[in-house]
């Protein structure tokens, strides 16, 4: 984060949604806070995060500048250039902007210990299953009880109709990618998806700044630092909390190798360097503060969450597809009602149940992570339910192309 851009952030307004709901923020902060030990944020903590709420990646957002050049204009940046830039690296030949923006996201930061993101991925592998429930129950549905970023995904229609199955499978996509194998190296899917995303979220803004159909005023930049923040702690610290949820154990240093992976994919993406942290309590002092700038439920987050449940019918079984339809929104509906609680599934509107899942993820956690877990196979055997699970949860996203894991499509910027 650049001098200028924060005094720019600081002579503006807050958006209104800024602590517009504290207190709801602090109830639903109220466990989190406790099991930490954390601190309550100071005025100049909430503040910043209200500047951090009018503040854009202008790394990135500079790219954009010169992706809406005239066709004609020699400093002109096209998807194409991006793309093969992204494979293959920049030349002397390339624009200007584009060299810059590489020089930067491959100027790898010297705390980067590759080792340790290797260890952070084979974790985050090894969650399987449970890495699949909390990312789409507590972490993205869960994040629909606030407004602003699930306005602006109901804005793009990311996640209505037709395009809602094939969105929810890019993410899992990007996140598989980010936990692979050497995934975070230079020409690792991982490293190569997380960079396009980033450019993703910035022509998004850029978008969303002139078409007029945003209110800044109201919810602050379309895609801004604190919400950029608030997204990765989703793969991070709430991952870790909700997977100990279902039983799961981490360790102190499986714990620190899963926030380092995380820490560098924040890096690559954007998130200002203040707010990438090494210890998983740092994470949850900064996701507590958030908690109490945030506002109210809108009709968005009802709309978009129910979007979810309904769309496990149109997903790809291999077998009794009506049966396992059933099967998999009852139980979505289950997972929902233990991470939510009764009031988190009213202020969806989603039919409440009875948590009987987690019992389930109880039973076969225990088994899996506490018995043929501590035994000389316990890792490979993790290693494959975790391989298991994601190729089950790809074909159920894409069906026969669940193969085509890090093809970039080009864009209309092309």
């Amino acid at each position: 984060m650049s001098v200028t851009s924060e005094a720019a952030a600081a002579s503006t307004r807050p958006p209104r949604r800024h602590r517009a709901a504290e207190e709801r923020g602090r109830r639903m902060g109220k466990l989190l806070r406790m099991y930490w030990r954390l601190a309550e944020p100071s005025r100049d903590d909430l503040a910043l995060l209200g500047r951090r709420l009018m503040m854009r990646d202008e790394k990135a957002a500079a790219l954009v500048a010169a992706m809406r050049l005239p066709k004609d204009d020699p400093g002109r940046v096209s998807m194409g250039q991006f793309q093969e830039a992204l494979e293959r690296g920049v030349s002397d030949a390339s624009p200007a902007a584009l060299r810059t923006f590489f020089a930067m996201v491959e100027d790898t930061p010297s705390w980067v210990d590759r080792e340790l993101c290797e260890r952070g991925a084979a974790v985050f592998r090894r969650f399987g299953q449970n890495a699949n429930d909390v990312l789409l129950q507590l972490s993205l549905i869960g994040g629909y009880r606030f407004g602003g970023p699930v306005d602006l995904l109901a804005e793009t229609g990311g996640l209505s109709g037709n395009s809602t199955r094939r969105r929810l499978g890019e993410t899992q996509t990007w996140a598989i990618a980010v936990g692979q194998p050497g995934g975070m190296h230079r020409n690792g899917d991982g490293w190569k998806l997380t960079v396009h995303v980033r450019l993703m979220h910035a022509l998004v803004n850029e978008a969303f700044e002139r078409n007029g159909r945003w209110d800044s005023t109201e919810w602050g930049l379309p895609i801004n630092q604190t919400d950029l923040a608030s997204t990765l702690n989703l793969f991070s610290g709430a991952l870790m909390m909700g997977v100990r949820a279902l039983g799961v154990p981490i360790s102190k240093d499986d714990s620190r190798a899963l926030m380092h992976l995380w820490k560098y994919a924040g890096w690559l993406i954007g998130v200002d360097d203040d707010w990438l942290f090494d210890e998983e309590r740092d994470q949850h002092q900064l996701s507590y503060a958030i908690l109490l700038s945030q506002s109210d439920v809108t009709d968005a987050g009802a709309q978009l969450a129910n979007a979810l449940v309904e769309v496990q019918s149109e997903l790809h079984y291999r077998y009794a597809h009506e049966l396992s339809a059933r099967y998999t929104r009852e139980r979505l509906l289950s997972m929902l009602e233990g991470f939510l609680g009764s009031h988190g599934m009213r202020d969806l509107r989603l039919p409440q149940r009875v948590p009987w899942a987690f019992g389930a993820a109880w039973v076969r956690n225990t088994v899996s992570y506490r018995v043929i877990g501590r035994t000389s196979v316990g890792p490979r055997y993790l290693e494959w339910r975790g391989r298991t699970a994601r190729e089950r949860a790809m074909f159920r996203h894409f069906g026969a192309d669940a193969a085509e894991i890090g093809v970039l499509p080009v864009g209309k910027h092309g």
